[in-house]
């Protein structure tokens, strides 16, 4: 193995024993929730990267973890102080909290959800672990050891990552700038030669996701250091040219369809040219700009035009983000362009179903712990909570629940060779404890940098049911209880998603495609700071979130790219000033406003045909007004285009 490979392992490895160290050291009441800490916080962004986490990221999480620990303990001491003397209706607020937490960090960036699903299972943890104790009156001494545990265990966590030698994610941004713009030109020697749909269908969607994935990287860098903000700016800025860049290219090639001699044949012939670098494009660039100069606008098509000058703001701003020098004037001048506008989350059910599951699974084990007393119910509780917090938010809830299952049961007789073999014999030491413990992260840390699925689960499980007490008391019912309550919950977590199913997802492509359809019919305006707001950005993210629901449904991509780009034709459309247009204007965007809103495919097909009857009105209108034709074409596509795939954007 590469020093690379080992990396995490020995960083997980040094995380884990030096929480155990401290926690053992000041003779803390549960060290083993800062252990914990540390292992969730190093190991699950490892496992979400696929290997060893980009600098910043660790500390981003742990400061996550240590906002909603905090939200969370505020909660539980509030319900507990209020509902003290009836403990099914503490629980149930509890249940209620967990839920309303999950389904507002269904909402969120992803990157942030993290804190509010863990506000919600911290208030469930602390109540249920106060009440299986028979100690509610101490809940505040609870809640302040659960802070004070678990920021040790993130201190201990990013100290490790600080010490092995953090990658940066700089030099993966600057390839990755210069590989996105070749990668640009290839599209248009495509969407120019008009190839093969197929192909142009795959390289469309390959450049959303590296395009979406730069700017998830530009969030990781700033994570690493405040150094990077003027690079920060920057990518801000690319983010829209790569996404302009797009959109220029697949209008060339849509145009084609219906004007094949949109392009002159010289232009067919200068593409053909192949490229291998960004300075190749460099040089393609300049003599592309020094034809359209010379021959000017009615001799180059208006696309390609754009696409050149978006490509040469591009390279501009790619410079500067390899160098991180002070931002010029000229830069400046493309970075304050236009405002970037932000849109709501559409995955408003989906978020409804997660907060309602988990909800169901921490009530119904509530009301079943109350009812039976069962000794394990707090450890399934716990588990419960934490699993439908956490699993909810990811791409897929099912697969997650079952890592944790097989981890859970592999924790079993791991946890029980390490309780009632290694333990006994190592209890006088503490570094044969630590050397114990420390090679089961080492293991674990391999296997988890490679996404082996349990293994997180395993490592998580095997220290929560280890308990790690000083001095620690070998109860083998007492462990049989807590391992039994771990894997009991993680069973009960699969049986409620598999239960409460979630059919969000063809109601949410619906919604997507909708919100399509009202951003190009809104672009219709006269009002010059609607006409300045940048809206590529959101845009392009609501396809983004289509193509991972429907990956194989590439009708589904086509229809939402046509409509990003009738949105910018009509963004750029020189609509008459007119007070009666204007008028008009805001009538249409009330009816694709209502078609979103429509609760049943019958009303929204009524809704739609009656926003296809008012823009055959305004084409009508534009027609008297005097348009230029350049307006009335871009109306009349869009037109074509909705009453071409009413059936896609009407049923779900």
């Amino acid at each position: 193995m590469y020093w690379h490979q080992l990396r995490f392992p020995i960083k997980l490895t040094f995380a884990l024993v030096l929480a155990l160290t401290i926690g053992f050291h000041f003779n803390l009441e549960t060290p083993r929730w800062a252990v914990m800490t540390a292992c969730i916080v190093a190991g699950g962004t490892a496992f979400v990267a696929g290997g060893d986490p980009y600098s910043g990221a660790l500390r981003y999480r742990g400061m996550l973890r240590i906002i909603g620990t905090f939200i969370g303990c505020i909660a539980a001491l509030a319900i507990m102080i209020t509902t003290i003397r009836a403990p099914v209706v503490m629980l149930l607020l509890c249940c209620i909290w967990a839920g309303g937490c999950v389904w507002l960090s269904s909402l969120v960036r992803v990157e942030n959800s993290y804190a509010l699903a863990l506000a919600g299972y911290t208030a469930l943890i602390i109540v249920v672990s106060a009440d299986a104790q028979g100690k509610l009156l101490l809940a505040p001494q609870f809640a302040v050891e659960r802070c004070s545990e678990i920021i040790i265990g993130i201190v201990c966590a990013v100290l490790a990552d600080l010490l092995f030698s953090p990658r940066s994610i700089k030099n993966e941004v600057d390839r990755e700038i210069e590989a996105l713009l070749v990668e640009h030109y290839r599209l248009l020697q495509l969407c120019v030669a008009h190839g093969e749909r197929e192909a142009v269908d795959k390289s469309w969607a390959a450049l959303v996701r590296r395009t979406t994935a730069l700017n998830g990287m530009r969030s990781n860098l700033m994570m690493e250091s405040s150094r990077w903000l003027r690079v920060n700016r920057r990518l801000k800025a690319l983010n829209s040219l790569s996404l302009m860049l797009i959109t220029q290219a697949g209008e060339t090639f849509l145009i084609q369809n219906s004007n094949s001699t949109y392009i002159p044949a010289h232009f067919r012939a200068f593409f053909e040219q192949s490229v291998e670098s960004a300075l190749d494009v460099h040089q393609r660039l300049k003599l592309l700009r020094r034809d359209i100069t010379v021959g000017g606008n009615t001799y180059s098509p208006e696309t390609i035009s754009n696409w050149v000058a978006a490509a040469t703001r591009y390279s501009l701003l790619m410079k500067g983000v390899h160098t991180n020098c002070n931002i010029s004037r000229t830069e400046e001048d493309v970075m304050k362009d236009e405002v970037v506008i932000k849109l709501r989350s559409a995955e408003t059910h989906h978020a409804m179903i997660n907060g309602i599951r988990t909800f169901a699974a921490t009530a119904a084990g509530s009301l079943f712990w109350l009812w039976t007393g069962w000794s394990s119910g707090s450890g399934c509780m716990v588990m419960l909570a934490v699993i439908t917090a956490l699993a909810m938010r990811t791409p897929n809830p099912l697969m997650m629940v079952k890592d944790f299952l097989y981890g859970m049961t592999a924790a079993l007789p791991l946890g029980l060779f390490y309780f009632a073999v290694l333990m006994p014999a190592t209890q006088q030491s503490m570094l044969l404890l630590c050397i114990s413990l420390g090679v089961m992260a080492f293991i674990a840390g391999i296997l988890t940098q490679r996404r082996q699925i349990g293994t997180l689960g395993a490592l998580v499980g095997t220290i929560n049911v280890l308990v790690l007490d000083n001095p620690m008391s070998f109860k083998i019912n007492a462990f049989l209880d807590n391992a039994l309550g771990q894997m009991i919950g993680c069973f009960v977590s699969l049986m409620v998603i598999l239960l409460i199913r979630d059919n969000s997802r063809a109601r949410t492509g619906r919604k997507l495609l909708n919100r399509l359809m009202y951003a190009a019919v809104s672009a219709m305006t006269t009002n010059k700071v609607r006409r300045q707001e940048n809206h590529l950005p959101a845009l392009y993210q609501q396809l983004f979130l289509l193509l991972n629901l429907f990956p194989n449904d590439i009708d589904k991509y086509r229809i939402g790219l046509t409509l990003i780009i009738c949105h910018q034709r009509l963004r750029n459309a020189d609509v008459p000033v007119n007070a009666e247009l204007s008028g008009f204007h805001k009538q249409l965007r009330q009816s694709a406003d209502r078609v979103i809103a429509a609760r049943s495919d019958s009303s929204r097909r009524v809704l739609f045909q009656r926003l296809l009857d008012e823009l055959d009105v305004y084409q009508q209108k534009l027609a008297q007004c005097e348009a230029p034709a350049s307006v009335g074409d871009a109306v009349s596509r869009l037109i074509m285009m909705l009453k071409k795939y009413q059936n896609a954007l009407v049923q779900i």
